[in-house]
């Protein structure tokens, strides 16, 4: 009895100093965080495409390399980009690939229905995005057009893309749009939120769908490497995932796509810099969605495929509110503040602590839509809170992830409540060991306390990024309001790390 007497005060007295304990078992660790867990997603949406990553190849004013926008290539190889998503979205259901190869002057305009109805003249197509991705050293991720296009279409961009020179017509249009050589691009979306503006299928109607075009695009004695994405749900919809599992063989179906969004009222979703702790505490219960969205999903999937030969896929995710007062409407351009960076830090966390089913995510979008990393105005360039979460984490990519488990206070707002700490672990190839660490809660320090099963480590660095209120954000004016700095809260004490995180802040730590 009196052993147990003093365990319990032991605990008790741990209590009143810390308000989060980790343990990480470092010593452990089967699943790799695949790089692609850090990928984004570039759809022909206000100035994403135009003006963001393509400014033309007459532009005079802003350094380019055919069109291509040369500080956006720079800043985003700093990201160590994995993987980028094109041409949407439901842009994609509506796009014609035939429109935008060849000579400039031949390529067809056409009208965005997707996006404002604006005009575009398909000066960015096929050739010029595989050119970007292979500048930026990306993997591309080509969404076909399921909703208004057809197999043929679908089955002859892979030929156009993937297949040696003399193999048809198609690869003669590719040699005479400059390009001898195949790009041999690995990942293929069929379909883009079908069960909404991809063409409001019910499910059985999309397998069928799927299974057709995943037979045609495989080409027969080309399928090796083809890498082919069903499209899961955008809800918790988990019939629509079970149906996928069940009903397309596993030989056919390399990954399921789902989508989930950080937004309290699609009706009203709030402006992007003036918002109240109450909004953002809402906010960020719905980016907590995300942690049962991906175990459920994975549990379904576990069903069918115990192995987890199939990815889940999120290739869209982030914060979305209402657009930037004086912009179009339909360009969805938004600022990005703490509170995405919030986001950013947590999402990805999850993802890290999915890596055995997660194993590829796109954030949507890359560059002045949604919650980009990157925001632009004609020569002008700044980054955002979300682009240094994402530098911040790029340790992540390609190392192994510890199994961790985390106990933490509360942040609460009246009766509702979510974990104020949120947290991963990996091992790199040289055996540092790094922790992303995030204190959502908007006003208090939080105390936390990590311990490793076997503690061989002695060094210890860190970046923090924080800012004085969550509602700060760069702009063109200040660009460097926020940026990560050198953190110095981290401690050994005994055989456990302390660490004091200031409210709403990113800590990334390396140990050695």
């Amino acid at each position: 009895m009196r052993l147990l007497f003093l365990f319990i005060v032991f605990i008790a007295c741990r209590n009143l100093t810390a308000q989060t304990y980790i343990s990480i078992a470092n010593d452990k660790g089967v699943d790799t965080i695949n790089r692609n867990i850090y990928g984004h997603f570039a759809e022909h949406l206000g100035n994403s495409v135009y003006g963001g990553f393509y400014v033309g190849e007459n532009n005079k004013l802003i350094p380019n390399k055919n069109g291509i926008r040369l500080d956006v290539v720079t800043a985003l190889k700093k990201l160590n980009i994995p993987v980028l998503r094109w041409p949407g979205g439901c842009f994609a259901d509506n796009y014609h690939w035939k429109d935008a190869i060849g000579p400039k002057s031949k390529r067809k305009s056409i009208e965005n229905v997707s996006w404002g109805n604006i005009r575009e003249d398909n000066s960015f197509g096929t050739n010029e995005f595989l050119e970007l991705c292979e500048i930026m050293g990306a993997e591309p991720y080509l969404a076909i057009n399921m909703g208004s296009g057809t197999v043929q279409e679908a089955a002859e961009w892979v030929q156009y893309t993937n297949h040696a020179n003399g193999s048809s017509y198609l690869t003669d249009l590719r040699r005479q749009s400059g390009r001898a050589n195949p790009w041999n691009v690995k990942y293929w979306g069929i379909g883009n939120e079908s069960w909404d503006c991809g063409g409001h299928m019910s499910v059985d109607y999309y397998v069928d769908q799927y299974k057709k075009y995943a037979t045609f695009m495989t080409s027969y004695s080309n399928t090796e490497g083809l890498f082919r994405i069903a499209v899961g749900p955008g809800t918790e919809d988990y019939n629509w995932t079970e149906t996928l599992m069940k009903k397309i063989p596993l030989g056919m179906l390399d990954g399921i796509s789902v989508h989930h969004y950080s937004v309290i009222n699609w009706g009203n979703k709030g402006s992007a810099t003036q918002f109240s702790e109450n909004e953002y505490f809402r906010t960020m219960q719905q980016a907590w969605r995300m942690e049962k969205f991906i175990s459920r999903n994975s549990e379904v999937m576990d069903k069918y495929d115990p192995k987890k030969k199939v990815a889940l896929i999120v290739d869209e995710w982030g914060g979305w509110y209402e657009t930037e007062p004086g912009t179009n409407k339909a360009f969805l351009h938004q600022q990005s503040t703490m509170r995405d960076a919030m986001i950013a830090g947590l999402t990805l966390n999850i993802f890290n602590n999915h890596a055995d089913r997660v194993r590829m995510a796109n954030l949507a979008q890359c560059i002045n839509v949604l919650q980009s990393v990157i925001l632009t105005i004609k020569e002008k360039m700044i980054l955002t809170p979300t682009y240094h979460v994402m530098e911040m984490y790029k340790v992540h990519q390609d190392a192994v992830s510890l199994p961790l488990q985390i106990t933490t206070s509360k942040y609460i707002a009246g009766n509702d409540s979510i974990d104020a700490v949120n947290a991963s672990a990996s091992r790199d190839k040289n055996g540092s060991i790094h922790i992303s660490l995030v204190n959502i809660h908007a006003t208090q320090v939080q105390t936390v306390k990590i311990n490793f099963e076997k503690n061989k480590y002695k060094n210890i660095s860190g970046r923090i990024l924080q800012s004085a209120a969550i509602q700060d954000h760069n702009t063109f004016e200040k660009p460097e309001t926020i940026a990560p700095k050198s953190f110095s809260g981290a401690r050994f004490e005994s055989d456990e790390l302390v660490v004091t995180m200031p409210a709403f802040s990113v800590v990334v730590l390396e140990i050695k």
